[in-house]
């Protein structure tokens, strides 16, 4: 008789994000509580799903989303997503585990593939009475022309692929004359590509997790990058941006921004932990972006939040396999 359940952590992917992922991975990992679960680290990538267990690598069988180990067959209980970027920041790893009925750490495919796309995803969140700045999307091998690019959002501008994260493929253009450079950057990563007006203020994050038991709103991280914006660089080089949370602002705007989360949160239909990134000018708050499987390596917003709490990672991870796996 199984008295522990099975949890799979799922890392890898097929994007970009493919170390950060892995590296995100290592955190939970260690953050399973091996107590109460038996714990399987699932790599994938296009050519292969492989577990990784006791520096043994075993396949996965794709039919069932099982593996043999010692002659018996071990499914999982509970799938914990940390793929960032495809497939399983898209909703296509949502659909399929959805198929099998086995239950995840994430939002459903539906929630996952809108959040996923950036331009959408903002445009949706509008409706509400959400603040974000003025954008274009162009599509690959689409006409466009920079004086229309231009008279949409003007410069200075960011230059980012519409479905990719971790700020890969983004650049910052203040004249005119950078912006072929960064739309071509960009179309390397994706075949969509938002032009974003840019806005100069102040960064902060927020992080959320809602389960049946525990609404948990996290506190709010200031960033302040060394960079000329918050990239790839800044965010996984300690070195290269300052975090502090909790954020150094009033208790008015801390609520504001918590409350806003937990709205998002709830009109997108997430679940597990996501995080909203935020910009204010002029004392006017903007949406960034929404990651609804945010880094989760030492170094990440989330689990700094989650210990400026006064809380244990290991235990809010145990909150979500308990509630998503029932």
């Amino acid at each position: 008789m199984k008295t522990r359940k099975n949890i799979a952590l799922i890392a890898g992917g097929y994007s970009a994000e493919y170390e950060v992922s892995i590296n995100s991975a290592q955190n939970i990992y260690a953050a399973i509580d091996e107590m109460r679960y038996n714990k399987y680290l699932v790599v994938i990538t296009k050519d292969k799903w492989e577990v990784h267990y006791n520096n043994e690598i075993f396949p996965i069988d794709k039919n069932d989303f099982s593996f043999t180990l010692e002659n018996e067959k071990i499914s999982f209980d509970f799938a914990y997503i940390t793929i960032h970027g495809t497939p399983g920041e898209n909703g296509l790893l949502q659909g399929y585990l959805a198929m099998l009925d086995i239950p995840h750490s994430t939002c459903d495919s539906f929630a996952a593939s809108l959040t996923f796309d950036k331009y959408t995803c903002n445009h949706f969140l509008k409706q509400f009475n959400i603040n974000i700045a003025d954008s274009i999307l162009i599509r690959n091998k689409e006409q466009y022309t920079i004086d229309e690019i231009n008279k949409a959002v003007g410069t200075p501008c960011f230059v980012k692929p519409n479905s990719d994260g971790s700020s890969f493929g983004i650049s910052k253009v203040n004249t005119l004359n950078e912006l072929q450079q960064a739309l071509d950057k960009a179309f390397s990563y994706c075949n969509e590509v938002v032009v974003e007006k840019a806005i100069n203020g102040l960064e902060f994050t927020c992080g959320a997790v809602k389960t049946s038991k525990e609404v948990i709103i996290l506190p709010v991280t200031e960033i302040i990058p060394k960079n000329e914006f918050f990239d790839f660089e800044a965010k996984y080089d300690p070195t290269m941006a300052e975090e502090i949370t909790p954020a150094r602002i009033s208790n008015k705007l801390t609520k504001f921004l918590q409350d806003q989360t937990s709205m998002i949160y709830d009109t997108l239909k997430c679940n597990g932990i996501i995080r909203v990134d935020y910009i204010i000018e002029n004392n006017i708050v903007y949406v960034l972006e929404v990651n609804t499987t945010p880094g989760m390596t030492s170094n990440s917003f989330i689990p700094k939040q989650v210990e400026a709490s006064g809380r244990e990672l290991k235990d809010v991870i145990s909150l979500i396999i308990e509630d998503y796996s029932l």
